[in-house]
């Protein structure tokens, strides 16, 4: 049996396009350096040196978007792309986990 087809992605431009993929790499990693999650400093750190680099292509995603007159992001456009792309469990990691406290 297939697993269920997602919807499709909303029409974005290029820029949009990696705005959302350098966004959701970039949750990905701070996922990864969440100090309230588990995990070692190893892993931490390397998450850590790669942000850097994922927080300039971010940045050149949206210089780019303004550089050709896109001054507006469209939020209900950009947040569909992002519940396609797992956006909503991929963002999860970088928000407390609930208080365990009895």
């Amino acid at each position: 049996m297939l697993p269920p087809e997602l919807p499709p992605l909303p029409a974005l431009t290029r820029a949009e396009g990696e705005l959302i993929d350098h966004y959701l790499e970039a949750a990905d990693l701070l996922g990864r350096i969440n100090p309230a999650r588990p995990g070692d400093t190893y892993g931490g750190l390397r998450a850590a040196q790669a942000l850097v680099r994922k927080a300039a292509e971010l940045r050149d995603a949206l210089a780019l978007m303004h550089r050709r007159g896109e001054t507006e992001l469209h939020g209900d456009t950009l947040a569909r792309a992002l519940r396609v792309l797992d956006g909503e469990r991929r963002t999860a990691r970088v928000v407390l986990p609930p208080d365990c406290v009895g």
